[in-house]
């Protein structure tokens, strides 16, 4: 204000006064004025005067704000300082090239300088003591955070403040042979925030801050210690839902221009639910270089919902619940993890769509990358989509960035038991996600009970088979070698078996079958579908399902003779097959009489469906340009059955097989 002072020394009120100054630059220990241009005007006897000032850019550089086109009109009046002294009062609204008109007040005295900025329902209130001339003080009342955020932007750069209004106390130290200093004692109602790249982001913050804000040449120093309340924040795929209960977060960071995030010091206190403690290291996009933390969290339970929803939903694992408690303590260095250590304590973990279950976890596991380490953990029971299994102990080694299984672990499951022979994990390294192989044997696992479980038809039979390698990555499980599931007294094998998303959205389930020996009777009377004996082989390869629906496969079904066993259908199985496959059928003896026999013999039944784009292409065991034979009849009344759309809707074929399971089919006679 040296350039105001100096012209209300030259007024005298007694007559009329007009005085101009033009100033190519004005240089304060806060701003820097340019294209300086400064009017008054004091009529003769008039107990006021008329204040115009006009900057073509004001440059607060340290504090970040720039304006331009500034021009501030006020009526200028003398007044009495509380100190008695001599001073001068001018109140009037101030214009820029950017944003709407707000009101400035300025009182001057010889010892003292204010300025009162309102507008917005806020209002900014600085102090300046010519005993302390690089001292400013500044009160803050429901101020914007707007107006703040050119402020944030020379700590964080892609910073933006969205919503909310400020309270507290500013004080900023400008001395010409040090750094600049703004201290605060802020308070914080209903922020919003985010990044310019939109990785990091808050809305509805309240909060309590004490900070202490270094500026020295290309660098930024911050001490900040406060309470948050409520409100979300986002930082990459990490999302915060902030309880109404005060949290104590306390950080000291330090910055080079354009380089990483130095944090010393790192404290948050929620209480029973996460505590840490911890340094680290962020480069420029926020992505961790260094950390060393320890977390704490004596009762989980409130975990997934406050702290673990974004990484949780990438996982297709929304619906994490805990119960009990589990510490942990984690290194990571360039990026990737060094060491690690989970301790649980009679942790519970289970999932609100009962896709599984693992009771009282108890023990630790400890993960490193450079020096051998041995830990062990067990469970006491659990389930899988409503399929309980026993206890189990886990012993593991580490030491050279995966974690290995050091003996095998079985556990009881359907009747049967699950083996595990061997186990590897490689956590999170670079590019490359969590990485899992391992080596199964299944014995005995009874297909009733599954079924059972999962509210399929009362199957019967067993499940067996090794599976040498079972590899999980990149959200994907793929098993090399097979299984056999002993079922209606044949066989059934799968090959080429993968599942895609497993609890995410959409699973995708891949794999090859092979059928052999099933006997018919047994399969027919599960599904109510009428009764046929035989023999049926066959295969499905390329079947993929989505969501567990079918979108593509290549089957071909079909009977063999085989000694000792009947080939016989029965006049309502006739009748399904007719609807589902869009055929019908004729005999040797006139249609009207049909319904005098029950059953049929037959030479032989097959069936293929090649399913492209809900398009199934049908064939049988001849197929024509339009027509396919489903079943060749053998003996009096000889039977057989014909199809005659070879491109079937796939959606309808589906409905015809629920209408045959509801018995809602009329037949069809040629």
């Amino acid at each position: 204000m040296t350039i105001l002072t100096l012209l209300l020394a030259c007024v005298a009120p007694a007559r009329a006064q007009s005085v101009q100054a033009q100033i190519a630059r004005v240089v304060t220990p806060v701003a820097t004025l340019e294209d300086v241009r400064v009017v008054l005007d004091w009529p003769a006897d008039a107990p006021d005067g008329r204040l115009r000032l006009q900057a073509g850019r004001v440059d607060a550089g340290e504090l970040g704000w720039t304006f331009e086109r500034v021009d501030w009109q006020c009526p200028l009046r003398r007044a009495q300082a509380p100190g008695g002294e001599e001073g001068w009062r001018c109140d009037g609204v101030v214009r820029g090239a950017q944003g709407g008109p707000l009101r400035l007040a300025i009182a001057l005295d010889a010892a003292h300088t204010g300025v009162r900025l309102s507008g917005d329902g806020g209002a900014l209130a600085l102090r300046r003591d010519a005993r302390t001339p690089d001292r400013t003080g500044i009160d803050l009342r429901a101020v914007p955070v707007a107006w703040a955020e050119a402020l944030v932007r020379q700590g964080w750069a892609g910073g933006q403040l969205r919503a909310g209004r400020l309270d507290g106390t500013v004080r900023i130290d400008a001395p010409s042979d040090r750094p600049l200093r703004i201290a605060a004692d802020l308070a914080l109602r209903g922020v919003a925030l985010e990044s310019d790249a939109g990785d990091v982001a808050g809305d509805g913050l309240d909060a309590d801050l004490d900070f202490d804000l270094r500026l020295p040449a290309g660098r930024t120093l911050l001490t900040l210690d406060g309470q948050l309340r409520g409100g979300e924040l986002l930082f990459g795929n990490a999302y915060l839902a902030l309880p109404e209960t005060p949290v104590g977060l306390g950080l000291t960071l330090a910055r080079d221009d354009g380089g990483d995030w130095q944090f010393s010091r790192l404290a948050w206190d929620d209480g029973a639910t996460l505590r840490v403690e911890g340094q680290a290291r962020l480069r420029p996009d926020f992505t961790v270089d260094a950390l060393a933390l320890e977390i704490d969290s004596a009762d989980a339970r409130d975990l997934p919902a406050r702290y673990l929803s974004g990484w949780l939903g990438l996982a297709g694992l929304s619906g994490l619940s805990l119960d009990g408690g589990l510490a942990t303590r984690l290194s990571i260095e360039d990026g990737a993890l060094r060491d690690a250590r989970l301790r649980l304590r009679d942790l519970d973990i289970g999932d609100t769509a009962a896709r599984f279950r693992f009771d009282r976890l108890t023990g630790a596991v400890r993960y490193s990358t450079h020096a051998p380490v041995r830990s062990s953990f067990a469970w006491g029971g659990g389930a899988l989509y409503g399929m309980p299994f026993d206890a189990a102990a886990w012993t593991l080694l580490s030491g050279d960035g995966r974690l290995r299984l050091r003996d095998p672990v079985a556990l009881s499951f359907l009747g049967g038991r699950i083996g595990f022979e061997a186990l590897v994990l490689r956590p999170p390294a670079g590019d490359e996600s969590l990485r899992m192989q391992t080596a199964l044997r299944l014995e005995g696992l009874d297909i009733g009970a599954l079924a059972e479980a999962l509210d399929w038809p009362p199957f019967e039979g067993t499940l067996e088979g090794r599976i040498p390698t079972v590899r999980y990555a990149d959200n994907r499980i793929e098993f090399d070698g097979g299984l056999t599931m002993d079922l209606f007294g044949g066989r059934i094998d799968v090959d080429a078996l993968s599942i895609e998303r497993p609890f995410g959205v959409a699973p995708t389930v891949s794999s090859d079958l092979a059928l052999h020996g099933i006997d018919l009777h047994a399969l027919t009377n599960v599904f109510d579908f009428g009764s046929i004996e035989g023999r049926l082989h066959g295969r499905i390869d390329g079947l993929r399902l989505v969501d567990w629906t079918a979108t593509a496969f290549d089957a071909e079904l079909h009977t063999e003779r085989t000694r000792g066993v009947r080939q016989r259908i029965s006049q309502r199985a006739v009748q399904n097959i007719s609807s589902v496959g869009d055929a019908s059928f004729v005999t040797s003896l006139q249609g009207q009489l049909i319904g005098v026999f029950d059953d049929f013999g037959y030479r032989a039944i097959g069936i293929s469906c090649r399913l492209r784009n809900e398009v199934c292409r049908m064939g049988g065991l001849r197929s024509g340009p339009s027509t396919f034979t489903i079943v060749d009849g053998s003996g009096l009344p000889r039977l057989e059955v014909v199809g005659h759309n070879r491109d079937v809707d796939w959606p309808t074929l589906v409905a015809r097989l629920v209408a045959v399971a509801g018995g809602d089919v009329e037949p069809v006679f040629d």
